[in-house]
């Protein structure tokens, strides 16, 4: 959800972005859980053809920025790749607050954190414009 409405919003700026999204513990090749695809459908974004990857050292010296969702994600991948310190942030950093992972619980969880999602997003938007 995060890389779509990320993607999404950084295209409304006009300026080019590539944005990838990878996990620490990735079902590689599954696709977004359907209640994510749901709640995604009805903003208007399609996130069927996503499958999901893990996280690599490629991926991670290739990215300017990485965005998690939780301070235990940053410190695991920042003590797993030192190089990543500094680089490596929040989606809510700026409003101080972690996106809970919703898999395998309810609509409600979802919904929460795409809230949250949203959040973040909107307000990494004008930083990276910065």
């Amino acid at each position: 959800m995060a890389e779509a409405l990320l993607r999404e919003e950084l295209a409304k700026t006009g300026e080019e972005y590539d944005v990838q999204s990878a996990g620490l513990g990735a079902l590689v090749g599954h696709p977004a859980d359907e209640t994510a695809q749901k709640l995604m459908r009805r903003i208007g974004i399609d996130i069927s053809g996503h499958r999901a990857r893990q996280l690599d050292s490629d991926l991670v010296h290739w990215a300017d920025l990485i965005l998690v969702m939780e301070t235990s994600q940053k410190k695991t991948l920042e003590s797993g790749e030192p190089s990543a310190r500094g680089r490596v942030y929040r989606l809510g950093e700026w409003g101080d607050f972690d996106v809970p992972d919703p898999y395998k619980r309810p609509e409600e969880a979802f919904e929460q954190a795409l809230t949250l999602i949203s959040q973040g997003v909107s307000e990494w938007i004008p930083k990276l414009r910065g």
